[in-house]
């Protein structure tokens, strides 16, 4: 069971990101001078290592999936959830590539049911 999704507004926009910048991944920030916002990067530009969660795939319409990852101790604040990527008009962060666009990402989130809430994501 997925433990994220992406509207299908939020999928067009990773659809043009990744026809300028090749393919991308998501890491959902924990804050900091970014917020704790889903930032979007060229898929090998952030490294990622055991302190990260791969929360799963997104299926936006292209050859590949694209990955969303997570530290793993917020992942700890946010294991009772289901997230979803949107995407709204504003300024985002200056770290992600969807800033020049006058846009942002954002997380909508849901409680998981009982069943997928003891679920693990995959590493």
């Amino acid at each position: 069971m997925s433990r994220v999704d992406v509207t299908p507004a939020a999928a067009e926009l990773v659809r043009e990101l990744t026809e300028q910048h090749g393919p991308v991944m998501f890491h959902q920030s924990g804050g900091c001078c970014d917020g704790s916002a889903p930032m979007c990067y060229p898929d090998g530009d952030l490294l990622l290592g055991d302190a990260d969660v791969h929360l799963g795939d997104l299926d936006v319409g292209l050859d590949r999936p694209v990955p969303v990852h997570m530290s793993r101790a917020q992942y700890e604040y946010w294991s009772h959830t289901h997230l979803t990527i949107d995407v709204v008009r504003g300024r985002g962060a200056g770290f992600s590539l969807e800033a020049p666009h006058g846009v942002r990402f954002l997380i909508r989130s849901r409680l998981l049911g009982d069943e997928a809430a003891g679920s693990t994501p995959t590493d």
